[in-house]
């Protein structure tokens, strides 16, 4: 079995990391950490977990994490790097929801989160946890910087049309023209008290924000280019708040090149994705909803060439708490300790 600790586990990444691990069967929960809430049973802050989690939180320091397998952080930004080097001497493989380990720039984290990176040389060994793009690094990392939400739907969705091994080095899309216009549900915000998440806030209303900039922005550009060979790429990148739980649904366009017009897409999508387990390529002419991978960990796509012509529409969903936060994490877990990626992640979407 593999010792997993929580630091952090009182936000809606925590408890759905706990849903996801407490029915994991290679899998023994020894620790969740909560300053505040330290001695609280879990299961008395999320009924949920009745019968299924009997563990209490604990003070960091009582956690005893340097004897786990493995730590997930869901914490803010700049706690796993504050704890890391400590972990990593014990042996411990840290997974992390934040963002301390996904931008190799430095001066990009600093710029992006207000605070200086406390230790690069840890993150200049870490992987980044896009497992359907850096499957073979994380079965040999020490740390998984875990993709963000919206960058997860938007580089999924790009990838079959910029990796080389996929279009045969050819350029089918204008690189420097990407447009990225995604929605999420409010639990994207994280679970806190703020005006702009409270009910009679977020609830029958749609609004745009980050337009003039946005953390996942420079995440999503660098992986994108990552998986292009290299290449720089110019994206277009605009979030939404939409007025529902979970969910993230990026509509996505690209520009076609000539050298691209003559390529069947929908074939293009469906071998580069074809025996993934989280992947679901749609029949053409679907539309994907994001009821339809709520609770689950899949991520489905649809690809449309309206009216013939050189713009190119992929229509991406995800669980942003699962395919985008907690549900990835585990997959890398698996992935990082040599079992089937898709163990304890087999859950079928809630509906209605």
């Amino acid at each position: 079995m593999i010792k997993v600790g929580i630091v952090g586990g009182t936000g809606y990444t925590g408890v759905e990391l706990l849903r996801l691990l407490s029915q994991h069967p290679e899998v023994e929960l020894t620790a969740i950490t909560s300053r505040k809430e330290a001695g609280m049973p879990v299961s008395e802050m999320f009924p949920s977990l009745r019968g299924r989690v009997d563990l209490c939180f604990t003070t960091p320091e009582d956690a005893k994490l340097t004897e786990c397998d493995a730590v997930f952080f869901a914490t803010p930004h700049g706690v796993a790097m504050a704890q890391a080097k400590e972990l990593l001497a014990a042996g411990v493989k840290i997974l992390d929801l934040a963002a301390d380990f996904r931008l190799k720039d430095t001066a990009e984290f600093e710029k992006w989160y207000g605070m200086p990176h406390s230790c690069p040389d840890v993150l200049a060994e870490a992987v980044y946890g896009l497992a359907e793009i850096n499957r073979e690094a994380i079965k040999k990392a020490r740390v998984v910087g875990l993709a963000g939400c919206y960058p997860t739907s938007v580089q999924l969705g790009f990838a079959p049309l910029l990796s080389p091994k996929s279009t045969g080095g050819k350029k089918l899309i204008d690189l420097s023209y990407l447009i990225s216009d995604s929605k999420s549900g409010v639990s994207g915000a994280g679970r806190k008290a703020e005006v702009g998440t409270l009910m009679a806030e977020a609830s029958d209303n749609f609004k745009a924000y980050g337009v003039k900039g946005h953390r996942h922005h420079p995440e999503i550009r660098q992986g994108l280019s990552a998986i292009a060979g290299g290449e720089e790429v110019g994206l277009t990148f605009v979030p939404h708040l939409t007025p529902m739980i979970r969910g993230i649904h990026s509509t996505l366009y690209a520009r076609i090149l000539p050298e691209g017009r003559d390529v069947d897409y929908q074939a293009l999508f469906e071998k580069f994705y074809e025996g993934e387990p989280f992947v679901d390529v749609m029949p053409a002419g679907s539309t994907p909803e994001t009821r339809s991978v709520r609770g689950s960990n899949a991520l489905r796509i649809a690809i449309y060439r309206p009216q013939g012509g050189d713009t190119l529409v992929i229509l991406v969903v995800e669980d942003n708490l699962v395919k985008g936060a907690s549900g990835q994490g585990v997959q890398c877990l698996n992935l990082m300790f040599g079992l089937p990626e898709n163990m304890g992640l087999t859950h079928i979407a809630l509906m209605p």
